[in-house]
C-alpha cells in the first residue's frame, strides 16, 4: 500500500520548490547572437525579452532587412537557452519523482 502522507508531503514540497524555480526562472537570463555577434538579444529563461545590442555598423537605412532578420535569429537561439534553462531546472525539482514520458512541468 502506498504511503499517502509520504506522497502527500512530496507533492507539497515539490510544489514549494517549483515556486522558488519559477522565481528563479524570472532572474535567470540568457543571450542569443546572430550575425557573428554583430545582434545580441538577452531573455529570462521564461522567454521575455530583456535587451537588444545592435553592432553599429548595421545601422544602415537600406540594410534594415538584414537587421531585421538578424534580431529574429538571435532572439530565436536565446529561446532554445531559455528552454534548455528551464529543463535543467525542472530536472532538478522532479528529480526523485517518476513522471510518464512526455509530461511537462510546470501545465
Amino acid at each position: 500500500m502506498l504511503d499517502f502522507m509520504g506522497l502527500m508531503k512530496q507533492a507539497q514540497a515539490m510544489q514549494a520548490k517549483m515556486g522558488e524555480v519559477q522565481a528563479e526562472l524570472d532572474q535567470t537570463l540568457v543571450e542569443g547572437e546572430a550575425g557573428g555577434g554583430l545582434v545580441k538579444v538577452t531573455l529570462t529563461a521564461k522567454g521575455a525579452l530583456q535587451h537588444v545590442k545592435i553592432d553599429p555598423s548595421l545601422l544602415k537605412p537600406d540594410e534594415s532587412d538584414i537587421v531585421e532578420d538578424l534580431i529574429v535569429t538571435a532572439h530565436a537561439q536565446a529561446r532554445v537557452k531559455a528552454e534548455e534553462a528551464v529543463t535543467e531546472k525542472m530536472k532538478a525539482v522532479t528529480g526523485g519523482l517518476q513522471l510518464p514520458p512526455g509530461l511537462k512541468l510546470p501545465f
